[in-house]
């Protein structure tokens, strides 16, 4: 069978989407078809695979969000955006809209063509300074059920190569204290007060160009803890510029998205 699909990027995290509201595939099926299309250079590639379905309650519409890996996640920030920017494009909704995810609802609203800001879930869990072998970090949760982050500050994530951090990262990802892992969010302040954020994601089981929820989870922190002077956070990451405004408990997501393509995904082993 054909499966239309969106591939789109929001600050370098992509994803592929499918309305499942037209496919009415299984979670089984989900599963399968996104390890399969996931893949880089044996199909069309992607940090995961959003679906779009109907809402269960009160929302425009609903969000399903499988890792590359077939794992399913709570929610996703940066994913958030990109199924707001198809759901208005393709009808699904307004220029105001509410996601429903696993982790809770999501206001999401449309700023222009290509930006979009979402509500992330609030911190439902928050522990500072956790004793980590010769470090401290904070570990946070968005959403319930929550949505685990790791924020660890290491100045040499702005300067070093990235590979050089991935042991590092991968141990703390699978930090036994933590009951279901947590993505590592690494931060730095530059001498310009800027701030780096690189996120080694679960399912992903790697660095990649940005996360949402993460620069939401390390902007709660810095500001929670007092390390910067503003609630308005801008975070670097590889794939552009995040913007996070802290408003107590809310946090609020703003970036670019962009359709990448547009096409079909042609897969015998679907059937419906």
């Amino acid at each position: 069978m054909k499966i239309p699909f969106y591939k789109m990027q929001g600050a370098g995290n992509d994803f592929i989407v499918i309305d499942n509201q037209k496919l009415h595939l299984s979670n089984e099926q989900l599963v399968a078809l996104t390890k399969k299309i996931c893949q880089r250079r044996l199909s069309v590639g992607s940090d995961a695979l959003m679906v779009v379905d109907a809402p269960q309650n009160t929302g425009d519409v609903r969000m399903i969000f499988f890792n590359a890996d077939g794992t399913e996640a709570e929610m996703c920030g940066n994913g958030a955006r990109c199924l707001a920017r198809y759901a208005f494009e393709n009808g699904l909704a307004s220029d105001k809209m509410v996601i429903e995810t696993v982790a809770g609802d999501v206001p999401t609203w449309r700023l222009d063509e290509r930006t979009y800001k979402v509500q992330l879930n609030e911190p439902t869990v928050e522990q500072f300074d956790l004793p980590y072998e010769n470090i401290s970090v904070d570990y946070i949760e968005l959403g319930n059920p929550g949505l685990p982050h790791l924020v660890v500050r290491c100045d040499a994530v702005a300067t070093e190569p990235l590979a050089s951090f991935e042991a590092f990262a991968r141990e703390l990802r699978h930090w036994d204290y933590l009951p279901k892992g947590a993505n590592v969010n690494l931060y730095a302040i530059d001498d310009q007060g800027q701030i780096v954020l690189r996120t080694f994601e679960r399912g992903v089981e790697g660095f990649t160009y940005a996360c949402g929820t993460g620069a939401g989870a390390t902007a709660y922190s810095l500001v929670k803890k007092g390390i910067v002077p503003s609630t308005t956070v801008s975070l670097q990451t590889l794939g552009g510029v995040l913007q996070v405004q802290v408003q107590k408990d809310q946090l609020f997501l703003i970036g670019d998205t962009n359709i990448v393509v547009e096409g079909s995904i042609v897969d015998e082993d679907v059937t419906i």
